[in-house]
């Protein structure tokens, strides 16, 4: 019996190692597959301050040009920061941003394929609205982890993209499309009172067709909406944030890559 302990507890010890690195791997992932089917299913947890109710997304998330983008040639992933409609009252709060990623469901071989990929974003502050397109310089911080974070000014949105810019695509080949980012409050100055747990930050992810890659802006003639995302609050702990353009039973037949 002695003998078999010396022999025995090597590979009882190669084993243990052996599976950390996966059970590691599942207990860092943030999003999931329920996460994503709600995330397009359900209505928003709160409205979104300043959307006019006259706004399809105003309430719920909803899908756009979904799978058939026509004649459009290229695609841009964007994640949009609102407070909810109750205002904001946390001042030393900030929004960190991270994993900005669009795939697409091949037509062609049933398989996820991913057009973009960021750990970071680029964007604006933007009016609630979005008439006129009107923007101002952002309010961005850059974190020690390469992810940026932000605040919001009042009456505006912060609205991200992907900095590596539009993705071509092959609009006979799209049989579904999914879109992820993932969000985190972070204090703006450590040195003051941790006011997080009044924060109404809000976040809803989606992503554009464009008519090419160089297309300018045109009051949304040369680009429109894949979907739009339910919105979330933000919360101290990383949450991913999703859009997608399939009907559950399909999801969950063919579920996305989770990060």
């Amino acid at each position: 019996m002695k003998y078999f302990f010396v022999l025995c507890f090597p590979l009882f010890l190669l084993a243990l190692f052996s599976c950390t690195p996966a059970a590691s791997q599942e207990s860092l992932r943030v999003n999931s597959l329920q996460d994503i089917v709600d995330d397009m299913a359900l209505c928003h947890e709160a409205l979104p301050h300043g959307v006019p109710e006259s706004y399809g997304w105003q309430k719920c998330p909803r899908v756009g040009m979904g799978n058939d983008p026509g004649d459009f040639r290229a695609l841009m992933p964007w994640g949009q920061v609102y407070v909810s409609e109750e205002g904001n009252q946390a001042n030393n709060t900030r929004v960190e941003l991270r994993h900005l990623e669009t795939y697409y469901l091949s037509r062609k071989d049933g398989l996820w394929h991913l057009w973009s990929s960021d750990y970071t974003v680029e964007g604006a502050s933007y009016v609630e609205d979005f008439v006129d397109d009107i923007s101002i310089p952002a309010d961005v911080r850059n974190e020690e982890s390469g992810a940026v974070s932000i605040r919001c000014e009042e009456g505006y949105n912060y609205h991200f993209w992907s900095p590596s810019g539009r993705t071509s695509i092959d609009p006979t080949d799209i049989a579904g499309v999914f879109s992820s980012c993932q969000a985190r409050l972070v204090l703006h100055d450590p040195a003051l009172p941790d006011d997080r747990e009044k924060s109404t930050y809000m976040l809803s992810v989606g992503a554009d067709y464009w008519k090419a890659l160089d297309s300018e802006w045109d009051q949304w003639t040369t680009n429109g909406d894949i979907g739009i995302g339910r919105f979330r609050f933000v919360t101290s702990d990383w949450r991913a944030y999703n859009m997608h353009t399939l009907t559950e039973e399909k999801l969950r037949a063919n579920p996305p890559p989770l990060r």
